[in-house]
């Protein structure tokens, strides 16, 4: 069956709406948060070293999921499924961290009552939490297919010539890259809040 030729593909127009979606929701946080804070004439709450090292781990799983589209657009099979894995742990690894980011907060008395800037770490760092959750699934159906379908010679040329495959890694990066970016957004907004009093 032949593949309807798009100017732009709908998941590209998907893909640009809930990245829009989503940009208007944490501006729209971020504005609450400056508000409340010139409001209320309250501190900045500086973050604990976690949030800056789980920048790192979510930087390192989106460069592998780079090199694992790299990767795909050259053939090179073991490279591809190497990297979706690594990518893959990684966030694993980064949603484990930020738990345990919360839990240093909650030791040092910073918890979601104690004050509107705390609480609002907490809500908009779940946020995003809760975005990178949703990608995972996507992470490990790629995975998946690249461990089930890419066993002979044969089927690895046909699932690398899918360019409905290539598509949707495509989307899935452009998305992962998005929460990297968002991640470091949000880390500078709050550092910055922090260091101007």
């Amino acid at each position: 069956m032949r593949e309807r030729n798009y100017l732009i593909h709908p998941l590209y127009i998907l893909i640009t709406l809930v990245l829009a979606g989503i940009t208007a929701l944490f501006l729209g946080f971020s504005a609450a948060y400056l508000y409340s804070r010139v409001q209320e004439g309250a501190d900045a709450v500086q973050l604990p070293s976690l949030f800056y090292i789980n920048t790192f781990i979510l930087m390192a799983s989106g460069g592998a999921l780079m090199i694992a589209k790299k990767a795909y657009k050259a053939d090179k099979t073991e490279t591809y499924q190497l990297m979706l894995l690594i990518s893959t742990v990684l966030t694993i690894i980064f949603l484990i961290a930020q738990i345990v980011a919360w839990n240093q907060m909650r030791m040092m008395n910073l918890t979601m009552g104690s004050d509107n800037m705390t609480s609002y770490i907490y809500v908009i760092s779940a946020l995003h939490f809760v975005h990178v959750v949703a990608g995972i699934p996507f992470l490990i159906i790629f995975l998946y297919a690249a461990k089930k379908h890419m066993k002979e010679p044969v089927s690895v040329l046909v699932y690398f010539s899918d360019p409905d495959k290539k598509r949707k890694l495509d989307v899935l990066t452009i998305y992962w890259h998005y929460l990297d970016a968002l991640w470091i957004y949000l880390v500078v907004f709050f550092l910055l809040n922090y260091l101007i009093k």
